[in-house]
């Protein structure tokens, strides 16, 4: 497998007026296309830290993050919203989904954003809405959906540019142990499907979906460790 993600030496550090408090210190990651992989760490760890710049929402203080072997870490705003929209499908754990627009619309937004012509939109949405069992809810606002068909949602949303990858920040953190473990049969099913996903999560049991989990600590990666699924 290529690889698709490359981190080295990458630091955060936020100034809160005269201090300085260091997110990341160090870190070095590399994550192949396909991979399926677990962050875990406690609140202050630095994963959601990690997470933004992966997922391009932030910049590091310093080092190199390269995506596709594009240097990212020396992106400009204009520049890293492109990345963002093109390159990376989020699911958050508060579904992001607009409250007065349909599943269809919703699923669509990102393409609207890549320009892509109105009935082409609407056929590959409800494709993707298909692929995540929808296709009858597809006019259905979030207000008359249930949470796990309003995770469906946002997760076709992140599938419908055909991102290189999938950002999910503890997908299941809203929803209850039963609706949890089908979103997670999900997120299974496009990783088989040849998907790289990398999944934000506290919960060890959802943590060992993936195929590799990497705990944070205090800013620095304390293990990185295959996990036997089979």
């Amino acid at each position: 497998m290529q690889q698709l993600i490359h981190l080295s030496n990458i630091t955060k550090i936020y100034r809160i007026g005269a201090v300085e408090v260091a997110a990341l210190r160090g870190v070095d990651l590399s994550i192949r296309a396909n991979e399926y992989i677990s962050i875990m760490g406690p609140s202050g760890s630095g994963k959601s830290t990690l997470m933004n710049i992966i997922g391009c929402l932030d910049t590091p203080t310093g080092g190199v993050y390269e995506l596709e072997n594009e240097r990212v870490s020396e992106m400009d705003d204009n520049r890293l919203a492109e990345i963002r929209n093109r390159k990376i499908g989020f699911v958050f754990q508060t579904f992001n989904l607009l409250p007065r627009a349909s599943a269809l619309h919703n699923v669509e937004l990102p393409l609207i954003y890549s320009g892509i012509h109105a009935a082409r939109r609407k056929t590959i949405a409800e494709e993707v809405l298909g692929q995540v069992g929808l296709s009858d809810r597809k006019h259905h606002r979030p207000n008359e959906l249930s949470g796990g068909q309003r995770q469906r949602v946002a997760i076709a949303r992140a599938l419908v540019n055909n991102p290189s990858l999938i950002l999910a920040d503890e997908p299941t953190g809203n929803l209850d142990s039963s609706t949890g473990k089908e979103i997670m049969a999900v997120f299974d099913e496009l990783h088989r499907a040849g998907n790289t996903i990398i999944l934000v999560t506290h919960e060890k049991e959802i943590a060992q979906h993936a195929e590799r989990i990497v705990h944070i600590l205090d800013g620095v990666i304390a293990d990185d460790i295959q996990v036997n699924n089979s």
